[in-house]
């Protein structure tokens, strides 16, 4: 069909540009490889690892204080961006986020360094947890703490939710898109990829449209700062 041809067409092409744009970024601002700064993004994300609870939505926020405000390398609107990929692709949104920011600073290698850099500590850490968890799952202190844990987890991805809203839901498109995700989530159940197919469907139609009717189309929230 033509029309869902089209729609293809322009789902692969924007996905396309969007990676262009993140390499373009990094080859402007490192013109040659930085071992230095190789080194600096595996040691950033062997910090971030071991402090994650939660699972990779958890990562979110304490990746973007490590790159955006700690170490000052990319932009809220880039790192947005860079998670906003991150879970429209397949895999944990922890380690593309991280591949993608090591990507988008150093090329290839950086991505390399900021992957094993995540995976490196978790994977050791759940190696011995696996080993301790026999002699201490009955263990009430252990259970109790775990409880902490696991409350303390909801606010933490309430709060990288609230971060990546601020740059990506602007008008009454975004609102919409939005609200009905949560509801359909909540209501039907229904699985995340098929949100993220129905949100790409639902950017470009609103976009033809929006176009096709003369109306001025706002791709990004107006430019003042977020902090």
């Amino acid at each position: 069909m033509p029309f869902i041809n089209e729609f293809s067409y322009k789902v692969a092409l924007h996905c396309w540009r969007a990676l262009l744009t993140l390499r373009k970024r990094g080859s402007d601002s490192i013109k040659k490889t930085d071992w230095k700064l190789i080194r600096d993004i595996f040691f950033s994300f062997l910090k971030i690892g071991p402090v994650t609870f939660g699972g990779g939505y958890a990562m979110i926020p304490l990746i973007e204080r490590e790159v955006v405000w700690k170490k000052r390398w990319i932009t809220v609107k880039e790192v947005t961006e860079i998670f906003a990929i991150a879970q429209s692709v397949p895999g944990a949104i922890a380690i593309n986020s991280a591949i993608f920011v090591g990507y988008r600073l150093a090329g290839f290698k950086g991505a390399v360094a900021a992957m094993f850099g995540v995976l490196l500590p978790t994977f050791w850490i759940v190696i011995l947890l696996s080993v301790l968890y026999l002699y201490v799952q009955d263990n009430h202190y252990i259970e109790a703490a775990f409880v902490g844990i696991r409350a303390a987890v909801v606010a933490i991805i309430a709060y990288a939710a609230y971060k990546v809203g601020l740059t990506s839901i602007y008008d009454k498109t975004t609102w919409l898109v939005a609200i009905t995700s949560v509801i359909v989530l909540y209501v039907l159940q229904v699985h995340p990829v098929f949100m993220i197919v129905g949100g790409i469907l639902t950017g470009l139609i609103a976009v033809y449209i929006k176009k096709y009717l003369g109306i001025v189309t706002r791709l990004e929230k107006e430019s003042e700062q977020i902090d």
